[in-house]
């Protein structure tokens, strides 16, 4: 019955797809009826009379009336749709608040709608179906997920909406069709713990040798999922010889029960899984299922950094984009394995792109999907029937290409966040690539970095902090940190012509290991979900890393 359903779902997906493609051939008719069918079912709320929306007939008019608002212009509302006050962004119910992770800035709340959720689940239907044919082509198998996410909603509102973090909320209500895909029961997603969560999905998914595919929000959780296997996979194993769930992990008894009884021994696959362990002294995702056929998490951006240790645990195995979006909307579908650029998500949201020569302009002039060009870059603006209007979430992207009429895009950093001892702007996509460079020229892996300024210099000195990966040394560092200070002037021209004169050589800390894993703790004691922890690898914050042990500090001599 299982396999039906998840055949019936993929015939479901590819028909999706089929669909999604026949609009990219017609982007701006597309485009301009959801417009349209967005002002018509807001005309009546609160904010729609206030911009008289029923009165808007065409793309200019909508862009005269309704001006680019940063999201302090829409709190007021979504706090009173909190309490319970309806018809005020949306004039369909809000039936949950994402609360954004805050680990990009201040947290918001953000209202989600039936409908609005139905284009979430339009646009992962469509992904499923690219990736299906995609996987298809390559001989290899669309199947059970291991999803390791969470499910629990933290609270509800004065007025009785649920709010939490965005995947919580996906998953909550579109329970009956992503729990088809998992390789564990959805209960897993119930336990508190991440720990606890992050086992016990190992621990069901590490039963059956089919397991197709790995899913999270981003590369870094995918490597940390793999570190968790590699740490327990003696304990796993004696799990799975006695259908046992270790009893050191915190669970709540009542899932720990109802767990339990999902689970019988299994010594043939213990045996198996075993005998891995002791020949390869080490339990990697494409060890224990070898039919293993595609990651999938977030591409773009600083993803390309972690993506150098993939090879570790997944060998060549595919790696699948699915889908760029964030709590406010869906943005774009990959249409394939393997790439950075997706098709921009014609039927979810209503998207402009600000040219960076209107960057700095109050009122800027914007573009539609049709008119942009490859190789530049923009902000994006969705509109949707999540309620918000023109709505700048400071992500830049650059375009590169078109799929059929479509742009195809690639997310590459977040507006706003950048460095600068001078004037020169450095972005995480710039040293992100710099850092990707030199774990190939070197041949290192590196756990993580963070790259800083000095506090007592000025022009302040960018102080490169890494982690090297467990077992690595770095044995010439003096040439590490002339080839960082060398690339970054390669890929950042005004941080280069600073560099001759103003900014001070930059310097290099080696971190003892477990310095990142203790980032990562403060930053999830902030309240940010580990499901959406979005680590910086540039700070502003000059005590970014105090308390941090530095095992090398390394000077460049010019």
């Amino acid at each position: 019955m299982t396999n039906l359903l998840l055949s019936l779902l993929t015939t479901v997906a590819s028909h999706s797809k089929a669909n999604f493609v026949k609009k990219t051939r017609r982007t701006s008719a597309v485009q301009e009826q959801f417009l349209q069918s967005v002002l018509s079912a807001h005309k009546d709320t609160e904010w729609g009379r206030k911009y008289r929306l029923g009165e808007i007939k065409t793309i200019d008019q909508f862009r005269e009336r309704m001006p680019i608002l940063p999201y302090s212009s829409y709190e007021p509302y979504t706090e009173r749709i909190a309490k319970g006050e309806t018809n005020i962004l949306t004039a369909e119910p809000v039936v949950y608040l994402t609360l954004t992770s805050g680990s990009t800035g201040k947290k918001k709340l953000i209202p989600t709608t039936r409908r609005s959720q139905n284009a979430f689940r339009s646009a992962t239907l469509t992904g499923i179906g690219f990736l299906s044919e995609a996987l298809k082509a390559r001989k290899l198998e669309f199947g059970k997920l291991l999803v390791t996410n969470s499910v629990q909603a933290w609270g509800r509102t004065d007025g009785g909406i649920e709010y939490g973090p965005s995947s919580a909320g996906a998953l909550r209500m579109d329970k009956s069709l992503y729990k088809q895909f998992f390789a564990h029961p959805y209960e897993v997603l119930q336990v508190g713990d991440s720990l606890a969560r992050h086992y016990v999905c190992l621990l069901f998914a590490l039963r059956e040798s089919a397991t197709r595919g790995m899913i999270a929000n981003f590369p870094m959780l995918i490597l940390r999922t793999c570190n968790y296997l590699e740490q327990y996979a003696e304990n796993l194993i004696r799990d799975l010889d006695k259908g046992t769930i270790a009893p050191w992990l915190e669970l709540e008894p009542e899932i720990r029960l109802k767990l339990e009884q999902q689970l019988s021994p299994i010594p043939k696959r213990a045996d198996q899984l075993r005998s891995i362990l002791t020949s390869e002294g080490k339990l990697t995702p494409k060890l224990a299922w070898p039919e293993l056929s595609f990651v999938a998490n977030a591409r773009g951006g600083t993803s390309d950094f972690y993506f150098e240790r993939f090879p570790t645990y997944f060998g060549d195995t595919p790696v699948f984009g699915a889908v760029y979006s964030s709590a406010e909307g869906m943005f774009s579908i990959y249409p394939d394995v393997n790439q950075d650029g997706s098709i921009l998500a014609i039927e979810s949201s209503f998207f402009e792109f600000i040219p960076e020569d209107q960057w700095e302009v109050e009122h800027p002039k914007t573009l539609l999907a049709s008119e942009v060009k490859p190789g530049e870059r923009y902000r994006i603006l969705i509109t949707n029937f999540g309620g918000f209007y023109r709505y700048d979430i400071g992500d830049v992207v650059e375009v590169l290409g078109f799929y059929e009429t479509a742009p195809l895009i690639v997310f590459r950093y977040r507006r706003g966040g950048f460095i600068s001892s001078t004037t020169e702007k450095t972005t995480e996509f710039h040293v992100t690539q710099v850092m990707q460079a030199l774990q190939q020229e070197f041949n290192l892996p590196l756990e993580d970095f963070c790259i800083t300024l000095s506090e007592n210099d000025f022009p302040a000195r960018y102080l490169a902090s890494i982690e090297l990966a467990p077992g690595y040394y770095l044995e010439n560092p003096q040439s590490f940190l002339e080839s960082f200070d060398r690339k970054l002037q390669e890929v950042n021209t005004h941080y280069e012509i600073s560099r001759r004169d103003a900014i001070p050589p930059p310097r290099l800390r080696i971190l003892s290991s477990g310095s990142f894993a203790i980032l990562r703790q403060r930053q999830l004691a902030k309240g940010i979900p580990d499901s959406q922890l979005k680590f910086p690898h540039i700070s502003e914050d000059r005590n970014f890393l105090n308390g941090l042990k530095v095992e090398q500090e390394i000077v460049l001599s010019n």
